[in-house]
C-alpha cells in the first residue's frame, strides 16, 4: 500500500485560494481498522448529514484527547517526529467574521484543544476535523508520528494545489485546521459559488483524468457538497470494492476514506445512534424507579426511552427532564433527563433502558441494573355481615402496608364478584394500630335473593400483587313477596281501564307492576298513586295504587297483573280478570199486550259501555215495525246495573187482527252486535 503522503492534487473549481489535497490513496495497511464499515452502504449523493457535519459539540477537548490516545496507542515517535496525541503548538489569534467566531492566541495548546477550539469557533463537528487529519496525512494512527516540517504544516491539505508546493500562508497545524473549518463554512454560506451544489444533479468525476469519466449524482445536502468541493472526486466501483485498499487506475479515495473512517470511528454518517446513561435504578413496593439521560446527536429535541424489565418492554418515557450537565457536555440543550416508575412484582429483576432514535434508526441499550422489589401483602378484617330486606351489608377495614392511601376491596357472594368498594371511611382504631392513617374502613350493600349466602371479601394490593382473602361469613337473606289486588275493570270504546294496588313488604317505596293481556306483556306500571285504604292496612305509605287505560280490540280479553319484587326476588301474579271490550247490550221485554189494531210493548235495555239510553227495535212478523228509545225511569235497573235509571222503554205498534210474533232487539251504542232481547206471540182481536 502506498504512503499517505502519495496523492494527486488539483484546485477546486471556482475557489479563490489553493485548497486541500483532492485525491488520496489508501493509508498504510497497518493503520486501517481490522474490520471496515460495509461500503455497500456508501451513498455518493449523501456522504454525511448536515446535522452530523455541523455538530460542533459532539466532543469536548478531553474526549478528543482520549480518542487520540486510544487510536494512537501504537505510535512511537521517531527522530524529529511527534505523535498527534502528544502534539502541542502555540496558536495565533483569529478575528471573527461571518464564518467563524475567531480564536484567541494561546502560548501552548494540544492538538485536541486546537481541534475543539476550532470546532466551536467555526461550528464544524470535531469528528469531521479528526477524520480529515487522518484521510489527508494519516496523523491519527501514524505509528511513527508526523513531522512538523511536513505532515503537521499541511495537516488538512489546505492550500496545497496539485500543480505547486503548498502555500506557506497556510503552514502550521492550527492554521490548517482553522482554515479548513473556515472554508467549510464559506462553502455553506456561498453554495452556488462552487462546482458542486446541493439539491441538484451534479456531474462528479471519478478521477482528475477526464478519461476516467464521471456520473450524475444528486447531491442531497450541503455537507456532502462541501466535501466534493474540498475533494472533487467520488470513488468508482473498484475503489468501493477495495475497502481501505487500492482500486484501479481511475480510483480516487478521499471521500471514500472520509466515509470509512468516520463510520468506523464514530458510527453512521447520516443517522447517528442515540447516546445516554442509566444513572440508577431503585425500588419501592411494586415499582422500579429509573433515572438517567438520553439524547440523539442528530437533534436537540428530546427523545423517548423504552424500559425493559426481565427482557420485556414495560414502559416508554420521554427524556425531557433538565440535565444541565448533559447540556454542557453535548451542546444539545439541557432537556434530556428521565426519571420515572415502572410497575414490577415482588422479587429480583433486571432493568434495561434503550434510547429510541429520532429518525427510526438503531435503538442502543444505554444501561442495565439489577433491583429487588419488595411488596407486603394487604391486611384487613371482615367485621360484620348482616342482611335486610333483600340486601347484604358487609363492613370492615383493609389497608396495604406499602402505602397510606385507601385500597379497594372486592366483595364476592357465593363465589361471584358482586361489588368493588373503596376502603376509605374513618377507622381511627386501625389508624392507631398500624400508623397508616385513619381512612381504611369499608361499608357496602349488595342485593341478594332470599336464602343462605356465603360472603367473602378480598383486599386488593396497591401494586398489582396478590389480593389476600380477609374474611368470609354466612348470612340468611329474607325477602318477602310483593302483594296487591286488581280492582274491577271497566270498559270503554275499544279500550278498558284497570285499577288496583301493589306493594313490597320490604320497602315503603313504589314498585313496578307488569300488565299482561291475553298472555302478552303490554305495560310496566309504577304503583305510585294514592291508596289511603291500602296505607291503613299495611302502614307502608300511601302511594301504592295504579291505574291505566289500555287500547284493545272488540271482544273478551284476559287481563293479568304481576308485581315486581324490589330486590330481585320472585314476581308473583296478583290477579287475572276477563273483560269484554265493547260488551253486548242486554235487557228485558216485560210484556207485549194486544188491543184492537195495536200491540203495546214494555221493558228495559242497557249497553254496559255507557250510561246513556240506547235504542230498541220492535219487529212484528219478522219485519221492523218501530224504533223506541229506552230512556224512561227504571230505578230497579239502575240499582242492579249501576248505569243510571233511565233505561226503560214502552210503545205501541199497529197490527192487523190475528196472531203475530213480536220481537225486541237492543241496539249497540257503538255499532256492535244488536242482541235479541225477547220474542213473544200475541193475538190481535
Amino acid at each position: 500500500m502506498m504512503s499517505a503522503r502519495t496523492r494527486v492534487r488539483a484546485l477546486v473549481i471556482a475557489t479563490t485560494c489553493s485548497l486541500a489535497a483532492l485525491l488520496t490513496v489508501a493509508l498504510p495497511s497497518q493503520q486501517a481498522p481490522a474490520q471496515a464499515a460495509d461500503l455497500r452502504a456508501f451513498q455518493a449523493g449523501y456522504i454525511i448529514s448536515d446535522a452530523s457535519f455541523y455538530d460542533s459539540g459532539s466532543m469536548s477537548a478531553a474526549a478528543i484527547q482520549s480518542f487520540l490516545v486510544q487510536h494512537g496507542s501504537l505510535c512511537s515517535a521517531g527522530a524529529g517526529r511527534v505523535c498527534l496525541k502528544d502534539y502541542r503548538e502555540t496558536t495565533g489569534a483569529r478575528a471573527a467574521d461571518g464564518y467563524c467566531t475567531g480564536a484567541l492566541a494561546s502560548a501552548t495548546q494540544t492538538a485536541a484543544q486546537i481541534i475543539a477550539k476550532v470546532a466551536v469557533a467555526c461550528r464544524i463537528n470535531p469528528q469531521v476535523l479528526i477524520v480529515m487529519l487522518q484521510k489527508e496525512e494519516g496523523l491519527v494512527t501514524a505509528s511513527a508520528g508526523g513531522s512538523a516540517a511536513v505532515e503537521y504544516r499541511s495537516a488538512m491539505g489546505y492550500g496545497c494545489p496539485d500543480t505547486a508546493a503548498c502555500s506557506t500562508k497556510y503552514y502550521g497545524f492550527f492554521n490548517q485546521v482553522y482554515s479548513a473549518a473556515h472554508q467549510f463554512q464559506y462553502y455553506a454560506k456561498n453554495p452556488f459559488g462552487y462546482s458542486h451544489v446541493a439539491g441538484m444533479v451534479n456531474q462528479v468525476l471519478y478521477n482528475p483524468s477526464s478519461a476516467c469519466g464521471s456520473s450524475a449524482v444528486f447531491i442531497q445536502n450541503q455537507a456532502t457538497a462541501s466535501l466534493y468541493n474540498y475533494t472533487p472526486y467520488q470513488p468508482n466501483a473498484a475503489a468501493l470494492a477495495a475497502g481501505y485498499g487500492s482500486g484501479d487506475g481511475c480510483s480516487a479515495y478521499g471521500n471514500r476514506n472520509f466515509w470509512l473512517y468516520f463510520t468506523d470511528w464514530f458510527g453512521p454518517t447520516t443517522n447517528r445512534s442515540p447516546v445516554g446513561s442509566l444513572d440508577g435504578a431503585s425500588a419501592t413496593p411494586g415499582l422500579i424507579w429509573v433515572r438517567g439521560w438520553a439524547l440523539d446527536p442528530d437533534t436537540t429535541a428530546s427523545i423517548n426511552i423504552h424500559v425493559y424489565v426481565d427482557g420485556r418492554v414495560t414502559t416508554a418515557m420521554s427524556a425531557t427532564g433538565s440535565r444541565p450537565d448533559v447540556g454542557r457536555l453535548y451542546g444539545k440543550g439541557d432537556n434530556h433527563g428521565f426519571f420515572g416508575p415502572v410497575n414490577a412484582s415482588a422479587g429480583t429483576h433486571q432493568v434495561c433502558v434503550y434510547a429510541i432514535d429520532s429518525a427510526g434508526g438503531s435503538n442502543p441499550r444505554i444501561g442495565c441494573a439489577t433491583v429487588k422489589v419488595t411488596n407486603r401483602l394487604p391486611i384487613g378484617s371482615l367485621d360484620a355481615v348482616t342482611s335486610s330486606q333483600g340486601r347484604i351489608l358487609a363492613s370492615g377495614w383493609a389497608l396495604d402496608p406499602d402505602t397510606t392511601s385507601p385500597i379497594s376491596v372486592h366483595v364476592y357472594v357465593d363465589g361471584h364478584l358482586t361489588q368493588a368498594l373503596t376502603a376509605n371511611t374513618p377507622r381511627p382504631d386501625v389508624g392507631r394500630i398500624y400508623g397508616k392513617g385513619d381512612n381504611h374502613g369499608f361499608n357496602g350493600t349488595v342485593n341478594a335473593l332470599a336464602g343462605n349466602h356465603q360472603v367473602c371479601v378480598y383486599a386488593i394490593d396497591a401494586t398489582a400483587g396478590p389480593n389476600p382473602h380477609i374474611g368470609c361469613k354466612n348470612v340468611d337473606v329474607i325477602n318477602r313477596a310483593p302483594t296487591g289486588a286488581l280492582d274491577p275493570i271497566t270498559t270503554g270504546m275499544e279500550s278498558f281501564t284497570m285499577r288496583g294496588w301493589a306493594l313490597d313488604p320490604d320497602t315503603t317505596g313504589p314498585i313496578v307492576v307488569d300488565a299482561y293481556v291475553d298472555g302478552t306483556q303490554i305495560q310496566a306500571l309504577t304503583a305510585n298513586t294514592p291508596r289511603p285504604d291500602v296505607a291503613r292496612i299495611y302502614a307502608l305509605g300511601v302511594n301504592h295504587g295504579f291505574i291505566s287505560t289500555v287500547n284493545a280490540s272488540y271482544g273478551p280479553h284476559q287481563v293479568c297483573i304481576t308485581a315486581i319484587d324490589s330486590w330481585g326476588g320472585a314476581n308473583p301474579r296478583l290477579a287475572c280478570s276477563t273483560v269484554d271490550v265493547n260488551g253486548t247490550a242486554f235487557g228485558a221485554l216485560d210484556f207485549a199486550v194486544a188491543t184492537p189494531g195495536k200491540i203495546t210493548v214494555s221493558g228495559w235495555a242497557v249497553d254496559p259501555n255507557t250510561t246513556n239510553p240506547i235504542s230498541v227495535h220492535v219487529y212484528v212478523d219478522g219485519k221492523a215495525a218501530q224504533a223506541l228509545t229506552a230512556n224512561t225511569p227504571r230505578p230497579d235497573v239502575g240499582r242492579i246495573y249501576g248505569k243510571g235509571d233511565n233505561h226503560g222503554f214502552s210503545g205501541a205498534v199497529n197490527a192487523s187482527a190475528g196472531t203475530h210474533p213480536v220481537c225486541v232487539y237492543a241496539i249497540d251504542s257503538w255499532g256492535g252486535t244488536n242482541p235479541l232481547i225477547r220474542c213473544q206471540t200475541v193475538t190481535v182481536p
